[in-house]
């Protein structure tokens, strides 16, 4: 005896029987007698680990978190997570180091849990079909995009901001308040990651207001780490690198630079003024508060969970979403005197 038989039995969707036995409220009355009155009828005992073995798939939505450490991630986490509970399936999460091969972490998961969808919540840029080809069932890039692969979009989802407009988003909010020598701080020019994109933001914004590029105010630390962040900023600081601005790739990493910044005498906004984009709690509790484009970590994480299931429940096609950010004018910027 399986769910799918209480299904067909109370003539219903296996999804609606699973939210009747979670209960979950999004079930109307009538609907929920009739099923656990089948339920009684059948003598169907909801059980996990047996359903699974008898069961060519299970009722869940695997999650893999590559970068167990970005804060950014916390709020789309537990928007996938409601979303998912809401439409009477279970979540799997499974959270793998920024080294990890997210793709192979998928796969693995979707075998051994019965995966009916995927969602990668942070990986790589630069997907081929080669490496896709394990994962045999839907799966959608949450937070990111393939700009660097050979993969077509025909062949994944995506939920993600547009990373290069909304860099070069935040370099024009600071050429606007006056600033022309403006440094930037990030992970690498080369990681065919968000960094990359985030740099030709960067870059664009430059070209398109008559700035040149000054490779000196270039910051790379090769990783997210904030500590790595600190130590960028303050070789920048006694390098006696001449900036008036600072744009960085993340909101984490500004942070750590807002103390750098201050331990090396630079006053935030008066001596350097500084933007990110992320958007997560603590850069709220900064002094000054962090000027930064913030993601809608709510609406990627619901939407990511709505292309899914509509590819795994009616069979639709992958399809791509851009989200914007939305800006926070905070302290840390000011126009330059």
């Amino acid at each position: 005896m399986t769910i799918k038989d209480v299904a067909e039995h109370s003539g219903v969707s296996v999804s609606t029987v699973s939210r009747v036995l979670n209960n979950h409220p999004d079930v109307s009355e009538a609907v929920r007698s009739r099923v656990m009155e089948t339920v009684r009828e059948l003598h169907y005992v909801p059980n996990s680990s047996a359903r699974d073995l008898v069961r060519p798939q299970s009722d869940a939505i695997g999650l893999v978190v590559r970068g167990v450490g970005n804060p950014f991630f916390t709020g789309v986490i537990r928007a996938i997570e409601d979303t998912i509970a809401q439409a009477g399936y279970t979540m799997v999460l499974h959270q793998i180091n920024s080294g990890e091969d997210e793709l192979r972490a998928g796969a693995e998961l979707a075998r051994s849990k019965r995966l009916q969808g995927l969602i990668l919540l942070g990986g790589c840029f630069d997907y081929t079909p080669e490496q896709t080809a394990a994962l045999d069932i839907p799966f959608v890039c949450c937070s990111y995009t393939n700009s660097f692969g050979s993969l077509k979009k025909s062949a994944y989802s995506s939920v993600s901001i547009d990373d290069q407009a909304e860099a070069r988003r935040a370099v024009e909010l600071l050429i606007q308040q006056g600033h022309r020598k403006i440094a930037v701080l990030l992970d690498s020019i080369h990681d065919h990651s968000i960094s990359e994109l985030r740099y030709r933001g960067y870059c664009q914004a430059l070209s398109e207001n008559g700035l040149s590029l000054d490779s000196e105010l270039v910051a790379e630390t090769d990783t997210f780490d904030m500590a790595a962040a600190y130590e960028a900023t303050r070789r920048l600081l006694e390098q006696k690198k001449d900036f008036t601005a600072l744009f960085v790739i993340a909101d984490s990493m500004a942070i750590a630079a807002i103390k750098a910044l201050r331990d090396g005498g630079r006053r935030i906004p008066e001596d350097c003024s500084i933007i990110a984009i992320d958007g997560i709690d603590v850069s709220a509790y900064t002094v000054p508060t962090l000027t930064t484009l913030i993601q809608p970590q709510a609406s990627m994480g619901g939407e990511a969970v709505r292309i899914l299931l509509d590819m795994v429940e009616r069979g639709t096609g992958n399809r791509h979403v851009r989200v914007d950010t939305t800006l926070r004018v905070g302290g840390s910027v000011a126009p330059l005197n």
